[in-house]
C-alpha cells in the first residue's frame, strides 16, 4: 500500500497519540483548530494555550519526552516491515465505518491487509468459557458468513471469538476473511494460546489495535476494544453470553450506532444463554441459522459512499459552511437524534459528515454529546 504520510508527518501523528495527559477530546479539538499534528507541533506555546491548559501547551511546544521519542522511533522501525501499516484519521485507507463511532482512534496499527478493514463486516462475539456447542455454532455461522462475503470481526479472545476467526478462515481464499481487534499492543498477542491463530489472521485478513506497541494486558482496554469491534461491523451476532459480559457491551454499542444485533437462543438452564435471551427481550433478532442473518441483511455490498480522499485534517470538508447539514444544525446545540430527524440522513452518513465538519473546524462536539456550529 503506498505511503500517505512522510516520515515527519507520521512521527507527529504517533507523538499526538502518545502524548501524556492529552485525551481524545483535546486531541480532536487541536486537530479541528490547527490542522494535522505536524502543524500542531509547529505552533508556539502561546498559541497552543488558546486550546489547551498551559502545562500541556508547554509540553506540546517542547521536544518530545525521551520515552515518547523512543517509542516513536521503535514504531517507525516496526512499520517498515512487510505487512505492517499505520492508518491515521487523515489516511484515505482509514476504515470509513469507524468515523461513525463517537471517538474514532487517531490511528490504527495494522498487521495484514488494510483493505480488509473496509470490507462489509459482521461481528461474532460471545463467552470466553464457551460450551462445545457454542464454539461449534460460532465456527459454522462464521464460515457461512465469510463464504457469503461478510468479513468476520471479533476480539481474538478464547472461546467464541477464537472459534469465529477459525470459522471465517475455514471459508478459504474465496471467503471474505476476518479482522481481529486486539486489546493489547499489536506486538503483544493475547491470549498466548492464539499466537498461531493471530499469524494466520494476519496472513488472510488483518490484526488491528489502537494501542501503542508494547501495551500489555489491562482490563480497562477491552471495553474500548469492543467499541471498535462494533464500529467495524454492520451487525453483531452474540452466540453465548452470561448476563453480565463484555459481549453485551459490544451489542449495546452496536445498537446505539444503528447496527443490527442478532442473538442465538439457548437452554433456559444455561447461564451462557441468559445474555442472549436478555438481548432478544430487548429487541435483538433471534437467529437459528446463519441464513437468518443473510435473509435480514442481504448479501454484503461495498460501502456506496465515496472513500475520503487524502487530505489535510484542516482542509475544508465536502460539507462546507453553506452545506445542508450545517443549515440543519443551525446555531443552537443539537443531539444526534434531533439532527438526524431534521436531515433524514442515516446514522453512518450523518456521523461521518459531522466528524469531517468537526475536523475542519466548523462544528464542535460538546461534553454532553451535542453538536454546536462554530463561527466561520
Amino acid at each position: 500500500m503506498p505511503l500517505t504520510h512522510t516520515h515527519d508527518e507520521l512521527s507527529a501523528w504517533l507523538r499526538l497519540s502518545l502524548e501524556p495527559d492529552l485525551g481524545p477530546s483535546l486531541a480532536y479539538a487541536l486537530l479541528s483548530a490547527l490542522g494535522e499534528p505536524a502543524q500542531i507541533y509547529a505552533r508556539r506555546a502561546a498559541e497552543l494555550m488558546r486550546h489547551v491548559p498551559q502545562s500541556l501547551a508547554l509540553q506540546l511546544a517542547s521536544e518530545p519526552l525521551g520515552e515518547i521519542a523512543e517509542k516513536i522511533e521503535t514504531t517507525l522501525r516496526w512499520v517498515e516491515e512487510p505487512g505492517r501499516h499505520i492508518l491515521t484519521l487523515a489516511d484515505p485507507a482509514y476504515p470509513r465505518q469507524l468515523l461513525t463511532i463517537a471517538d474514532p482512534p487517531l490511528l490504527l496499527y495494522v498487521a495484514g491487509d488494510p483493505a480488509q478493514l473496509s470490507k462489509p463486516g459482521l461481528a461474532v462475539v460471545g463467552a470466553r468459557s464457551a460450551t462445545p456447542g457454542g464454539a461449534e455454532n460460532a465456527r459454522a455461522f462464521s464460515r457461512h458468513l465469510a463464504a457469503q462475503g461478510w468479513s468476520v470481526v471479533s476480539g481474538l479472545a478464547l472461546g467464541i471469538d477464537g472459534a469465529a476467526h477459525e470459522g471465517a478462515l475455514a471459508a478459504g481464499p474465496e471467503g471474505a476473511g476476518t479482522v481481529a481487534v486486539m486489546g493489547t499492543g499489536i506486538d503483544r498477542i493475547y491470549p498466548a494460546a492464539h499466537r498461531d491463530l493471530a499469524h494466520r489472521i494476519a496472513a488472510h485478513g488483518a490484526l488491528i489495535s489502537e494501542l501503542p506497541l508494547g501495551t500489555q494486558v489491562r482490563a480497562f482496554n477491552f471495553p474500548r476494544r469492543n467499541r471498535l469491534v462494533a464500529g467495524l461491523a454492520r451487525g453483531v451476532l452474540v452466540v453465548e453470553a452470561a448476563k453480565q459480559s463484555g459481549s453485551l457491551i459490544t451489542a449495546r454499542l452496536a445498537a446505539e450506532s444503528g447496527r443490527e444485533v442478532f442473538a442465538i437462543p439457548g437452554s433456559i438452564h444455561s447461564p451462557l444463554s441468559r445474555g442472549c435471551h436478555a438481548l432478544i427481550r430487548q429487541g435483538a433478532k433471534l437467529v437459528e441459522t446463519a441464513q437468518d442473518i443473510t435473509d435480514e441483511l442481504g448479501l454484503p455490498t461495498p460501502d456506496a459512499r465515496p472513500a475520503p480522499a487524502a487530505r489535510s485534517v484542516q482542509a475544508r470538508s465536502p460539507a462546507a459552511p453553506e452545506s445542508p447539514l450545517l443549515h440543519a444544525l443551525g446555531h443552537d446545540p443539537l443531539h444526534l437524534d434531533a439532527l438526524q430527524a431534521r436531515t433524514g440522513l442515516d446514522t453512518a452518513t450523518l456521523q461521518a459528515q459531522l466528524l469531517e465538519l468537526e475536523l475542519a473546524g466548523h462544528v464542535a462536539r460538546l461534553d454532553d454529546g451535542r453538536f454546536q456550529r462554530l463561527a466561520s
